[in-house]
């Protein structure tokens, strides 16, 4: 397996990442034309994938590889490695870049790889980036630094953002997850970054359609699109303009999501409509409810590998997994 350097100094870092941006698109690894309108197409459906773990708690690359191939069936618009879901902060900066150059590796190059590259400072945010373009990965999801919470106003998020999409040589998506950060990207915040040429987009998590219909509207005469960041509001998104979703649950009914994407698409809303209301307590409860443990737990049921957590997430107990196997079963999908 290839490990690739995460010392690099940052100014030859800064070096690379203009070079990159000045060269052509074939040489950055993007991997499919642009779509409509759009320098990057990111219509359909992400899986944020879930990192595999060993009984040992060491990354299971050899399970990541297992998933992946189940995966290649389903008409997924690509794939996001280390997000949320995939347990981002649990992992050793070593771990993060081996795990994106497993999946660009077993991925087929007319799908799109996201990489989580967030860091709390903009240096090492800007560092991880360079890194992950290095690995492979076509496009950098930047989730909000949270720590200092009360200290990231919208200036300070606005200045963040623009200095890792100036230094980063693969386009960036915003990533809002107030959930786990405690913050919402302002709105404020996310136009005027979308005017930012290397910012071609954001995942929104919080489940405001109102304010996602918003970000669609007000962006409409730039090169920005909406994913959704959730399945339980994924049609809602869709009728309001977004480009798509990166939703946790596509880990475990990857075929149905595309299916609703594809309704939406097509303007089938009955159709569509009844196959979401399916979706929201499954979502509910590989989300809020049960959160990655349930997520992990589900994908068993389905054929893939989702195994245990790494400490200090605690696996479901067995009323838990009684409840979360109800969910999916009183909806159809068991």
């Amino acid at each position: 397996m290839v490990v690739l350097s995460t010392r690099l100094t940052s100014p030859l870092r800064l070096t690379l990442a203009a070079l990159c941006r000045a060269a052509p698109r074939q040489h950055r690894g993007l991997s499919t034309p642009s779509g409509p309108g759009h320098s990057l197409n990111l219509g359909g459906i992400f899986p944020p994938l879930a990192t595999p773990f060993s009984p040992t708690q060491e990354v299971d690359y050899a399970q990541l590889e297992g998933n992946l191939r189940r995966y290649a069936s389903i008409p997924f618009r690509g794939m996001v490695v280390l997000g949320s879901n995939g347990e981002y902060p649990y992992l050793a900066p070593r771990e993060r870049l081996e795990v994106v150059n497993c999946v660009r590796r077993a991925l087929p190059r007319d799908r799109l790889l996201l990489a989580g590259s967030g860091c709390e400072s903009t240096q090492a945010t800007i560092e991880l980036t360079v890194s992950m373009a290095e690995a492979g990965a076509d496009v950098a999801l930047v989730v909000t630094p949270c720590y200092y919470r009360g200290a990231m106003t919208s200036a300070a998020l606005v200045q963040h953002y623009t200095q890792v999409a100036d230094a980063s040589p693969i386009p960036m998506v915003l990533y809002s997850v107030p959930a786990n950060t405690g913050l919402d990207l302002p709105l404020e915040a996310v136009l005027t970054l979308a005017q930012h040429p290397n910012i071609i987009g954001i995942k929104d998590s919080g489940g405001d359609v109102t304010r996602m219909g918003l970000m669609v509207h007000k962006t409409r005469q730039e090169d920005f699109q909406v994913l959704a960041g959730s399945a339980g509001f994924l049609l809602a998104s869709y009728a309001l303009g977004a480009s798509g979703g990166v939703c946790a649950l596509a880990n475990v009914l990857g075929a149905p999501l595309c299916q609703l994407d594809r309704l939406c698409r097509g303007g089938h809303w009955q159709e569509a409509r009844d196959l979401q209301h399916r979706l929201i307590e499954p979502n509910m409860a590989v989300t809020r409810r049960f959160g990655i443990p349930g997520l992990k737990k589900a994908m068993e049921w389905f054929g893939y590998y989702g195994g245990p957590c790494r400490a200090p997430l605690a696996p479901l107990s067995p009323p838990q997994v009684e409840e979360l196997r109800g969910t999916f079963s009183a909806n159809g999908w068991l």
